[in-house]
């Protein structure tokens, strides 16, 4: 009897089936389409009122339009987790910083017009969320500095106190282990050699660039006035103040005082207090980004993880129902 190929049964090579199957490769995310009018590094803000269009006529400067919000916070829950997880052979610490930066960056994510600046007569939302802040080599007065910059990913499954502890850690060991600089300090340290007449014709062509926001990318990846959060650490160094103006250079709308640890009385409602360990931040922000109800949410939703440590420390991609979080 034969068997017609048509009714052949099918078989797969013994060279193939013993090939192990190519793993899929993760999908790269979709980068929104530039639109009329977007920057590189922002998207206009095309619906505004009448007020929020008026402002950067009324008052183009962004140091002219400084909101100040100074917030005093109970750390004993924060202190308490950060801690447990110390407990554990870790070779970086968890502190109050990375914490901080955290809970600072998942509040932005939840309340995105944080994340807005004025350009160019102009508002727009950032692509990014993105810190700046110093790392001295030592504590010494002769130390040298450096400026870092480092961005939040909020579509990681890595929670927000992990990337900030691990990418902290990185440039930590980096600075302070090699002599070698950011490209940030390579750039000022040139700048500061030019002559001034030509420094001041530069400085016009730049602002020009910035205002119509073709800023090329070398000059705006390495300056700390281009991020979202500028963050300064003064409880590393003992030190306490509870404002910072903003700049006018860069799209930076956002600056936030860190300060020392210290205990305050933390009152009841039956008019008894405690003393608790706490911290002040002292928060810088462009009014014109948003208004005072929103800023009042934010700051609510920015308690709520220091109540709440351990939300920080879930997934980034992990969502709060904000109503939950300013009404506990």
């Amino acid at each position: 009897m034969t068997v017609s190929k048509k009714n052949k049964p099918e078989t797969q090579p013994i060279s193939d089936m013993t090939k192990p199957a190519k793993p899929a490769k993760p999908a790269k995310p979709v980068k929104p389409k530039r639109k009329r009018g977007d920057r590189r590094d922002a998207a206009l803000v095309a619906e505004t009122d009448g007020m929020h269009a008026l402002m950067p006529y009324i008052l183009p400067k962004r140091a002219d339009n400084e909101a100040v919000l100074n917030e005093k916070l109970d750390i004993t829950k924060v202190k308490e987790y950060l801690d447990a997880k110390n407990v554990a052979d870790v070779d970086f610490k968890y502190t109050i910083f990375h914490f901080i930066c955290a809970a600072t960056a998942k509040t932005i994510q939840m309340r995105p017009c944080l994340n807005r600046f004025y350009a160019g007569h102009r508002l727009y939302q950032r692509n990014d969320i993105s810190f700046s802040f110093v790392v001295k080599k030592k504590f010494a007065d002769e130390a040298a500095e450096t400026l870092v910059i480092m961005k939040y990913d909020p579509e990681s499954e890595i929670s927000p106190l992990e990337q900030f502890n691990s990418k902290i850690k990185k440039i930590v060991t980096k600075v302070r282990k090699t002599e070698e600089k950011s490209g940030t300090m390579d750039k000022i340290g040139f700048l500061a050699k030019i002559p001034r007449p030509i420094m001041r014709f530069l400085m016009r062509i730049m602002n020009s660039l910035d205002y119509h926001g073709k800023m090329p990318r070398s000059v705006a990846e390495d300056d700390p006035f281009y991020v979202t959060v500028f963050i300064t650490n003064l409880g590393s160094i003992n030190m306490h103040a509870s404002y910072h103006h903003l700049a006018n250079w860069g799209t930076n709308s956002f600056f936030c005082v860190i300060n020392s640890i210290q205990k305050r009385p933390f009152f009841n409602d039956d008019g008894t207090y405690e003393m608790k360990e706490s911290i002040e931040l002292g928060l810088t922000i462009d009014e014109r980004i948003a208004d005072g109800v929103y800023f009042a949410k934010s700051l609510k939703v920015l308690r709520y993880f220091f109540e709440h440590p351990e939300a920080v420390d879930a997934p980034a991609t992990e969502k709060f129902d904000i109503d939950l979080s300013i009404h506990h």
